[in-house]
């Protein structure tokens, strides 16, 4: 069997501005390439798409993930493969890796088997240089934040109340409490500080949901990077700091055009995580793939209760995007896993732990139902020893005719493989049953709208915090960000803060352990449980099988 690299590396791709030309007709004058096969797209020329009317959106996400996997990205590219198959115009709309996961435990973002995007490789490695420029743009804040104190701090910065961290797109956990600064006064002032990775950055968050450039220098220049000793806020405007991070990222912000190995357009720009941010791809990539195809295909990190309620709640909120469907991705392995079977005999048919862990899939399909109002589809991503009694036993147990549960082997099949997933897609679409609607709204306070979404999607019974900061948050109420969304940083694991309560665990409660404001990305992170906005590395690092042979192919990335 051949692996995903060896796959990929075999693929016919088509040039990339033969493929922009003949599946979107985007002339060559639009494109910048990069090599042969990725290109940056003008913005420019999707500027001058905006009178075209709009396709169709559909948002894949999935059950909460286990170690068995469960191919939420596959499934995006099958589906779309799939969808221009049955005879639909059809493009998707990824985030890109980052190379904290492709060198961690996680692996890359580029899809698997039959189903990826290409240029594999370069997709997950530096790719276009993206999130160079976005750690660059955030570094450079962080450097001229402390270069202002050192020559005199005009502002009246209080050293103690910097709030502004530096990133890199690595996991390092040795960089998450450092002190900065040390050899002397010509090195500055010695403080506490800390890197967090580039996707959990708030420089990412704005780059995803900005709409032009001049939109990104707007909300760049709102960034609150301290505070004075009367706890006024400090901004990037204030250090003169956001037009050159604007100028780091102008090129950046132009959407990347890839393929796919059935030569399906796909558009991958941003990368934000969903556990620590808020797990979508660019709001300018959205908006072009719905002006160039009549089905866009995207999806939002992890499960339903982390990326689909950011995508709802924040990218919709802050866009005017709204999704015609959804697709709930789940394998057979994971849901057995949920239901409590050990990792090393998941491939044996184990219908009790089946039945047990639909309980976190059915958790799932009902928020995404009455709490998102989006029709929805499950999509079963097979797996080779799943029996023909656990499918059935499935099908039973979640399938109605108002949420279908279909079984895709897009993985081994490709496109052919999501045929059946692509007319149930179409279905529902043509119904037009979406009823899209908020978790909370805006007017509620802070802490109402942790609260709902913590008893609405996570089964909670409510949510705690201790009173330092409780008076965070009601100080962030009270300087008049109430009305921004709340990004919830908690484990992806479980609906709970327990990384081990598999299932659909209810009743418990939410405990914020952290606050911090984003209000160039206009929104509010409340950080819960344990979850690190630095990840480290896993014992075994997937960095070490890496490698590249001597005739300058890479081996071990998948």
């Amino acid at each position: 069997m051949l692996s995903d690299i060896e796959i990929a590396q075999q693929s016919r791709m088509q040039r990339i501005s033969v493929l922009a030309w003949e599946r979107l007709g985007i002339a060559e004058e639009h494109l910048e390439p990069y090599g042969h096969y990725k290109a940056k797209l003008s913005l420019a020329y999707l500027d001058s798409l905006k009178q075209r009317p709009d396709g169709k959106l559909i948002l894949v996400t999935a059950i909460s993930p286990t170690p068995a996997g469960k191919g939420k990205t596959t499934t995006t590219v099958g589906l779309g493969d799939a969808l221009n198959r049955i005879g639909k115009k059809a493009l998707i709309a990824l985030r890109e890796p980052s190379l904290g996961p492709v060198f961690g435990m996680k692996g890359g973002a580029a899809g698997g088997g039959y189903a990826q995007v290409v240029p594999m490789e370069d997709i997950n490695l530096h790719f276009t240089g993206d999130f160079n420029a976005i750690q660059l743009a955030n570094n450079l804040l962080a450097a001229l934040l402390d270069n202002h104190i050192h020559h005199g701090n005009e502002l009246g910065i209080d050293v103690r109340r910097i709030t502004w961290k530096r990133v890199l797109d690595m996991n390092d956990r040795a960089l998450r409490d450092i002190v900065v600064s040390l050899g002397g006064p010509g090195n500055g002032y010695p403080r506490q500080d800390g890197f967090d990775i580039v996707v959990a950055s708030e420089v990412m968050a704005i780059f995803c949901l900005s709409t032009s450039l001049q939109d990104l220098k707007q909300r760049l220049g709102n960034i609150v990077v301290a505070y004075t000793k009367d706890q006024k806020p400090v901004c990037a405007r204030d250090l003169d700091a956001h037009g050159a991070m604007t100028v780091l990222l102008k090129d950046a912000l132009k959407p990347n055009l890839v393929q796919t190995l059935e030569n399906t357009p796909a558009i991958l720009h941003g990368g934000p995580f969903a556990n620590i941010a808020h797990g979508c791809n660019s709001v300018i990539a959205t908006r072009a793939g719905l002006k160039l195809a009549d089905y866009v295909v995207t999806e939002a990190g992890f499960g339903a209760d982390l990326g689909a309620e950011k995508f709802v709640d924040i990218k919709c909120r802050k866009s005017g995007l709204r999704p015609d469907a959804c697709v709930i991705v789940a394998t057979i392995r994971a849901l057995k896993y949920h239901g409590g079977a050990d990792l090393k005999d998941l491939g044996k048919e184990n219908l009790a732990a089946l039945e047990k862990g639909m309980a976190n899939l059915a958790r799932h399909v009902d928020n995404v139902r009455n709490q998102f109002g989006l029709p929805c589809v499950v999509s079963i991503n097979h797996f080779t020893n799943d029996t023909e009694a656990e499918i059935a036993l499935l099908r039973h147990k979640i399938g109605t005719p108002e949420t279908p549960v279909v079984l895709a082997r897009h993985w081994a099949q490709g496109g052919a493989g999501a045929e059946d997933l692509a007319r149930a897609v179409v279905s529902i679409v043509d119904k037009g049953a979406s009823g899209f609607r908020f978790v909370y709204e805006d007017a509620a306070t802070l802490w109402d709208k942790v609260r709902a979404v913590a008893t609405k999607i996570y089964g909670a019974a409510d949510i705690a915090a201790d009173a330092k900061v409780k008076a965070q948050i009601q100080k962030l109420q009270d300087d008049g960000y109430g009305h921004y969304p709340v990004c919830i940083a908690k484990t992806q694991y479980s609906f709970s803060t327990d990384a081990s309560a598999r299932g659909a665990p209810s009743g418990h409660t939410i405990n914020i352990r952290e606050v911090r404001l984003a209000a160039g990305a206009e929104f509010v992170v409340m950080v819960c449980g344990d979850i690190m906005t630095m990840p480290g590395l896993p014992k075994f690092p997937a960095a070490t099988k890496i490698d590249l042979t001597p005739d300058g192919k890479v081996v071990g990335l998948f």
